[in-house]
């Protein structure tokens, strides 16, 4: 990579990219971009990383932790040397509470600084691979982080306005001061900026997204949340007790400047709800698809999601609905959607990824037309390194087939049941044992007959249980199964391996490389593979129905497979709200799975059960379908 770096640069002349003025893309004056040198179509290296500008500055903000100070939050900047006076450079930011906690990347890299407190290393790629090609790089500690004063907020106000007070600054609004008092202005920055980032660092851009703050061009969230009460929450079962403020205090560590933000953590543990799951207030003000501060409707900067399909850190439900109101609002909007779980794209699909989110920032902050806006919108690994690309998501052809439970553990699109199933709860009962076929009597299991086509489920499913029970609390856990042996992508380590070998992605200076290990996907042969996974609490004991909505998924299930919907009351990675044997019956008349399939209906059956569970299974076959009745027939 080094190689072919050295080799551009010396190729083609310098131009002024062309402004746009279409939504989501830059639109000031061409005099305000950099010189770049466009090869193949995009900006190529052509200035110095090792001599680039390497300062900090500290963004002042109104007081956010109510301490009645203002805060000071933290911003590493590093910018070509030879542009300094002379022209205007558009930023690339990645603001992050985890730049002195945990580190950044699959390495862990941590920011690092020499003995006068000046930025020597920057971690992750972009800086190495950015700034000789015309951008500025900013890393912003999160008030309550690193440098930075004031205390994080999980999601809340003071997160996502620390970090929009320094968009502000770049835009040439705001105050900062460098490390001797002195205010300092971004004359250096044309006030275009691009937010990237993974897990949290992608959940500030979409919160400061949602602001719709001036200055913004488009964001970049990888595995990144949309709204905190679906990471936190599903249907009101609850990840951990007082999870906010053990993240809270998790990421405060090794920050340099000592706070007492007990009396925050404490109102967090108060207010966040664990009692009744219940969205409130508390989570209104971590919402940016549709909260009491942030919302989908404010957002101006074009978006480009990154997402693992098989995700159970920050659920899909993320991407998918936050994918849904950009685009109820028109915002230009991009999608990857990966066969991984919480793994950068940097990690997986290397090159592919650094080619396409070049040429994005190219073309939203430098204005140059590569044309990938004329691009298909959507990319999805709908089997291992198999993609798809699509103008939507779901896939256009995608549809709801309505599968019946039955008595006798099928699904069918027949005739309705109308007798009862039952289970005993087991809250301790894990998921490996839930979805294995035989013997269970602490969960149900209901499979379609084999696939006799391969079938893609892509979008949402839900399923709709009307249930009786008589604790108090109850629970209930569905996973929706593919029974069938194939080569998948591993959820061990998020379905990525850390390779010895290692690839280079830009110059280096004697503190910062730009070298990273190589990463691979873990495939390998498995017998099932729980799709998407859905929660719900149940208030009050006696009949009720609801409708539990699972994880987004996007998958492609091969002929002869088999679909399965598995109901229990094990936890499964919430907290158990009742722990008593407590026997749960199912109405089968009002139960059902709601699957979003693309393609023919006929790849569910007639078949034969190939697999039989010796506690809910009778050998047959599934309803004789009317080919007139359905879509796709």
């Amino acid at each position: 990579m080094r190689t072919r770096l050295v080799a551009l640069a010396g190729c083609a002349a310098l131009v002024a990219p062309v402004a746009l003025g279409t939504v989501g893309t830059a639109s000031a004056a061409p005099a305000q971009n950099p010189p770049v040198r466009l090869v193949g179509g995009v900006t190529s290296p052509v200035y110095d990383y090792a001599s680039a500008i390497r300062e900090t500055v500290w963004v002042s903000t109104p007081d956010l932790d109510g301490d009645g100070a203002p805060e000071r939050v933290a911003v590493d900047i590093i910018r070509p040397r030879e542009l300094d006076g002379t022209a205007r450079v558009p930023v690339i930011m990645d603001a992050s509470p985890y730049y002195l906690s945990l580190g950044r990347g699959n390495e862990s890299e941590f920011k690092q600084y020499d003995a006068q407190g000046n930025p020597v290393k920057f971690p992750l790629y972009y800086d190495n691979y950015f700034v000789p090609r015309g951008y500025a790089f900013v890393a912003v500690d999160m008030a309550g982080t690193g440098r930075s004063t004031g205390c994080s907020d999980e999601g809340g106000r003071s997160d996502v306005e620390s970090v929009k007070a320094v968009i502000e600054w770049l835009d040439g609004k705001g105050i900062a001061h460098d490390a001797a008092g002195r205010v300092v202005q971004a004359t250096w920055s044309n006030g275009r900026t691009g937010m990237i980032g993974k897990s949290y660092d992608g959940t500030l851009a979409n919160g400061v997204a949602a602001t719709g703050v001036d200055g913004l061009r488009t964001i970049v969230p990888i595995s990144a949340i949309s709204s905190w009460y679906d990471y936190n929450r599903w249907q009101g079962a609850v990840k951990s007790f007082n999870y906010p403020s053990s993240l809270s205090r998790t990421i405060a560590r090794n920050r340099t400047v000592p706070t007492d933000c007990s009396a925050r953590l404490s109102w967090m543990d108060a207010n966040d709800g664990d009692e009744t799951g219940a969205y409130t207030d508390f989570w209104a003000e971590r919402d940016y698809r549709d909260g009491t501060y942030y919302d989908a409707s404010k957002v101006k900067a074009s978006v480009f999601i990154v997402h693992g399909l098989q995700d159970n850190n920050v659920k899909t439900m993320n991407a998918s609905k936050w994918w849904r109101e950009l685009g109820r609002q028109g915002v230009a909007r991009k999608m990857w959607l990966t066969r991984l779980g919480h793994v950068d794209p940097f990690d997986s699909d290397r090159a592919a990824w650094v080619d396409t989110l070049h040429r994005w920032f190219d073309h939203e902050l430098m204005g140059i037309r590569n044309g990938i806006m004329l691009e298909p919108a959507v990319r999805v690994e709908t089997a291992p390194e198999h993609w798809v690309t699509s103008r939507l998501w779901p896939a256009p052809a995608a549809w709801t087939a309505p599968l019946n439970f039955r008595a006798d553990g099928t699904m069918t699109l027949g005739l309705k049941d109308r007798s009862t199933a039952s289970y005993v709860n087991d809250w301790r009962l894990g998921e490996n044992a839930a979805v294995q076929l035989g013997d269970n009597p602490n969960r149900l299991l209901f499979l379609t007959g084999s696939t006799k086509r391969e079938v893609r489920v892509s979008g949402t499913p839900t399923v709709d249980l009307d249930v009786t029970h008589d604790s108090p609390v109850g629970q209930v856990s569905v996973m929706l199964v593919d029974y069938g042996q194939m080569d998948r992508v591993s959820a061990t380590g998020d379905g990525a391996q850390t390779l010895s070998t290692q690839s280079c992605w830009g110059p280096a200076s004697p503190d910062d490389d730009a070298c990273y290990l190589d990463v691979a996907r873990r495939i390998g042969s498995t017998n099932l593979q729980v799709l998407a996974r859905g929660w719900a609490r149940l208030d009050g004991a006696g009949r009720q129905q609801v409708t539990v909505e699972l994880a987004a998924n996007d998958v492609l299930v091969p002929a002869g497979h088999q679909l399965g919907v598995v109901v229990s009351g094990s936890r499964n990675g919430v907290v158990a709200v009742d722990t008593a044997a407590t026997t749960y019956t199912l109405h089968l008349s009002g139960s059902r799975l709601n699957l979003p399939v693309a393609g023919v209906l006929t790849g569910f059956g007639p078949g034969r059960i190939t697999v039989k569970d010796t506690q809910n299974l009778r050998p047959g076959t599934l309803a004789d379908l009317d080919a007139t009745r359905w879509p796709g027939n």
